[in-house]
């Protein structure tokens, strides 16, 4: 894992004393709001419905023990006791006063974190596959990549004023667990004839209007990546759209001019960029990889686990469910489910972090992830130590086995924070969770994404679920439309409207609908919700969800 170097020591403890003084000055008047407002946004502190929202960086969302436990001390101390972990692989505080900031950030300093660029219109934090240096199905951890354009990144003087925010995501595995066609600029990590390098997407992102990310560079050398992701960068900087909101993130701007022209235009910047770079970079890339390596990992006997599995059917369930392949057999991927029946998604007490940070010192490398899907993962875990972990998450209400199921949902804080929000979001997750499991159909399901945003913003990446509901106001009404196909891999697809919108209380019958129309059509049980929508087309499932009315649904 990364360590900060006497510059990222120093760097972040400035920061930390000029917004100090930033404070200060708003508490006694001598700043508006107005002119707070940028000055709080650099620095990941929004103004929400009910209080100030801070949102913390966890570059990749990649953490150490010590840092978790932070958080929980940070939580307690200046906040209501729990933390909400959110698709960006961040942390956010729904509840500290103004006075206090100054005070969490300096306590985030001390374990080398902090909130620099969770906000406002610059490069964000650049997320990653979150099995990243463990999974069976990896070619390369994109963790050194995303570590070498954090400190690029961070502080660009051209790039912190962009036309709208702007999103990285790199994957170095053949499944795509980043999402990274969705983002502004996704990294797929290649080889050709030997040599190390990227396949480069631009353009894809979702919100108000949703679009998969185009192919810029079939293939880009490793030694290119920075100067190339400045050209594009620097090309949508100029380009971009700064006279409408809503047309300004960099997949308008591809969308206006064209793929073709804007690779064009990145090309030819390309090639003036190219040399400022001199291959520095390669060489901070160098070191950035020398501290990633895989932790020296212990022997382990499965057969301990599988005694252990013979006579507890319920550790069972959790390691089919909540475990993935890891590239050594000895061990495996522990997905932590934050999606407890009925509990908000991505919810964590301090309580509840401090058992995940006591059980990676002891049984993971003192390392965790957040994932994107708003859980907390032990990326190495002894497949002996397995049931040692399952006891001590059980006790900590950690140990619900629904990875990848139906109540694994994403959701986002919608209009019980949000001061954005249309809806309201995280109750219908967590009815929708409450009433599959009254159903005891979950196992029978399988794998299905539900993912629920509250306005139109999409934070709850509702366009790449099997299922996505939207929450919209109709004449101060909530209305929640429901999309159906999307997919967030390598095989993305955004959803399509299957008609009408349903009030709030009616989404969960909606919902449950669709799953009995699935169970009742599917062609065999290993044919996933996915896969049978692709198979069947829509028809069916808009039946389901309307009656007669869905020959005439749009």
């Amino acid at each position: 894992m990364y360590t900060y170097t006497d510059f990222d020591e120093a760097f972040v403890r400035e920061r930390c004393k000029q917004f100090r003084g930033q404070v200060e000055r708003r508490l006694d008047g001598s700043l508006t709001e107005e002119e707070f407002r940028p000055l709080r946004l650099m620095n990941g502190l929004y103004l929400q419905l009910h209080a100030y929202m801070l949102r913390i960086a966890v570059p990749y969302g990649t953490l150490r023990a010590d840092q978790m436990r932070q958080f929980a001390m940070i939580a307690d101390k200046w906040d209501k006791g729990y933390g909400h972990f959110t698709t960006r692989q961040n942390l956010q505080l729904n509840w500290p006063k103004l006075k206090d900031i100054p005070d969490i950030l300096d306590a985030l300093a001390d374990v080398q974190m902090h909130a620099i660029q969770t906000s406002g219109n610059t490069i964000r934090n650049v997320t990653v596959d979150h099995f990243a240096g463990a999974s069976a199905d990896e070619f390369e951890d994109p963790r050194p990549t995303a570590e070498l354009i954090r400190q690029w990144s961070t502080d660009h003087p051209e790039f912190q004023f962009l036309p709208r925010k702007f999103k990285i995501a790199v994957t170095g595995a053949s499944t795509d667990r980043a999402v990274i066609r969705a983002h502004d600029i996704g990294l797929e990590m290649a080889e050709k004839d030997g040599q190390p390098g990227y396949r480069v997407l631009v353009g894809g992102g979702l919100g108000r209007t949703p679009m998969i990310g185009q192919e810029i560079r079939d293939f880009l050398p490793k030694a290119d990546l920075l100067p190339y992701l400045e050209a594009i960068v620097s090309t949508y900087n100029v380009l971009g759209r700064r006279d409408n909101k809503y047309k300004a993130r960099i997949k308008i701007t591809v969308f206006e001019n064209g793929i073709d022209t804007y690779r064009t235009l990145t090309e030819e910047e390309f090639q003036r960029t190219r040399a400022k770079f001199s291959g520095v970079d390669q060489e901070i890339l160098a070191d950035i990889e020398t501290q990633f390596a895989l932790p020296p990992l212990k022997d382990s006997d499965a057969s301990a686990l599988e005694a252990a599995i013979a006579v507890d059917p319920m550790l069972g369930r959790w390691v089919a469910r909540n475990t993935a392949t890891h590239k050594h057999d000895t061990h495996a991927i522990v997905t932590i489910s934050l999606k407890e029946h009925g509990k908000t998604p991505g919810d964590a007490t301090s309580a509840q972090m401090r058992v995940m940070a006591d059980l990676a010192e002891k049984y993971g490398y003192n390392e965790l992830r957040v994932s994107h899907e708003q859980n907390i993962i032990l990326p190495h875990v002894a497949k002996s130590d397995l049931p040692a972990v399952f006891t001590a998450l059980s006790k900590a209400g950690l140990a619900t086995a629904n990875a990848g199921l139906t109540s694994d949902i994403i959701a986002c804080p919608g209009m019980d924070y949000c001061a954005l929000a249309t809806a309201r979001a995280i109750p219908v997750a967590e009815k929708i969770a409450l009433r599959v499991k009254e159903l005891d159909l979950e196992d029978e399901i399988g794998l299905m994404k539900i993912k629920i945003s509250g306005c139109i913003n999409a934070c709850g990446h509702h366009h790449v679920g099997h299922i996505g509901i939207l929450g919209l106001d109709r004449a101060g009404v909530e209305n929640y439309q429901i999309t159906l196909g999307g997919d967030g891999t390598e095989h993305a697809a955004i959803g399509q409207r299957a008609g009408p919108g349903f009030a709030y209380d009616e989404v969960v019958p909606a919902v449950e609908r669709l799953l009995k129309a699935y169970l009742e059509q599917r062609d065999s049980a290993e044919e996933t919700f996915l896969d049978a929508y692709r198979r069947l087309g829509a028809d069916p499932f808009k039946e389901a969800l309307y009656g007669e009315a869905s020959q005439t649904a749009a």
